[in-house]
């Protein structure tokens, strides 16, 4: 069995091993593929990897072997299913390895924005302390948690987590999901309800039809004058001209986003400039203990499915 992986550094930069898929077949791994190199590289594959690589028509039908293809993340917003299925490629995800880490991440952007840390250590260093003592501090004013309202859009498993972390923090929670869990330790309300109240707007939902866009000009009217967004999720769900503008002009106070409309970042973005916007390149998910758990989750899919097997198929939930 020929396996590929397409951008093998995105999950693996050399840290974790390969000894679980090489069991299963011949591996060769690409750090990173281009995207006119992907149908070149999967020509003579059985099962392909990818983290970020995009999918479609084009790319499946250059492969007439391949039929499996297992991304080493949990959103499948890359893969076009209908022409997997068309070319009868399974293609599986791997929830949940990472919602401890992404919820982690949710209140490290929020922490850093609320606290100042690294901008008051900056100015320490500096010597501000010693010249004007006390008077630095004034430049980054502190904000509180315990009280606030944290608004959770989206309530699965890392909706979830991040909910009981800032309840550790003293907070109240809102919750606003198409499905509602009875996990949630927070109180459901509507989607305007919940940007009405809230002082800390969370995003964690796919991006798809309905959710592109849905933090815009309109919903951010509806926030709490001084609001603090985070995203965590996609970059698809903001509209980053809107929320550079609220940014700039003091409608919302502050942004922590670790993730962008385009991945990588386009220079050109709004939010590099914005003010208050505290911006990180999409690695929430990523720490070593994650990225390991990730890899024997993917080599269990391709495993599973050789032994006829289901398990984490994202193309048969989304036929049904």
């Amino acid at each position: 069995m020929e396996i590929v992986f397409l951008d093998a550094y995105s999950f693996n930069p050399g840290d974790v091993g390969w000894e679980m898929f090489e069991e299963l077949g011949h591996v060769t791994a690409f750090d990173l593929t281009p995207p006119e190199q992907i149908a070149e590289r999967i020509a003579s594959a059985d099962a392909v990897f990818t983290n970020r690589c995009r999918l479609g028509e084009a790319e499946f039908s250059a492969a007439p072997k391949l039929r499996f293809l297992g991304l080493t993340a949990t959103g499948f917003d890359k893969i076009d299913l209908a022409a997997a299925r068309r070319h009868h490629v399974a293609v599986c995800n791997v929830p949940g390895y990472s919602t401890m880490a992404v919820a982690q991440q949710v209140f490290a952007l929020l922490l850093d924005l609320t606290n100042r840390a690294r901008s008051l250590d900056g100015e320490v260093r500096k010597g501000r302390w010693t010249q004007e003592p006390g008077d630095c501090a004034w430049d980054y004013p502190l904000v509180c948690l315990d009280g606030k309202t944290f608004g959770v859009v989206g309530t699965g498993e890392i909706g979830c987590a991040a909910a009981r972390i800032a309840r550790g923090f003293g907070m109240r929670v809102l919750g606003y999901s198409r499905t509602k869990r009875k996990e949630f330790e927070g109180e459901y309300v509507s989607l305007d309800e919940l940007l009405q109240q809230s002082d800390i707007v969370s995003l964690h939902c796919p991006a798809n039809a309905e959710t592109t866009g849905m933090i815009n000009r309109a919903a951010i009217d509806l926030m709490k004058r001084g609001a603090i967004l985070i995203n965590t999720a996609r970059g698809a769900l903001v509209n980053s001209f809107d929320l550079a503008e609220a940014l700039h002009s003091g409608r919302l106070y502050a942004a922590g986003l670790d993730v962008a409309q385009t991945e990588p970042i386009s220079m050109d973005d709004p939010l590099l400039k914005a003010r208050n916007c505290l911006i990180t390149p999409h690695i929430g998910w990523a720490p070593l203990e994650m990225r390991k758990k990730l890899a024997c989750l993917a080599a269990n899919n391709l495993k599973t499915f050789l032994q006829g097997g289901t398990l984490n198929r994202v193309d048969l939930e989304a036929q049904a």
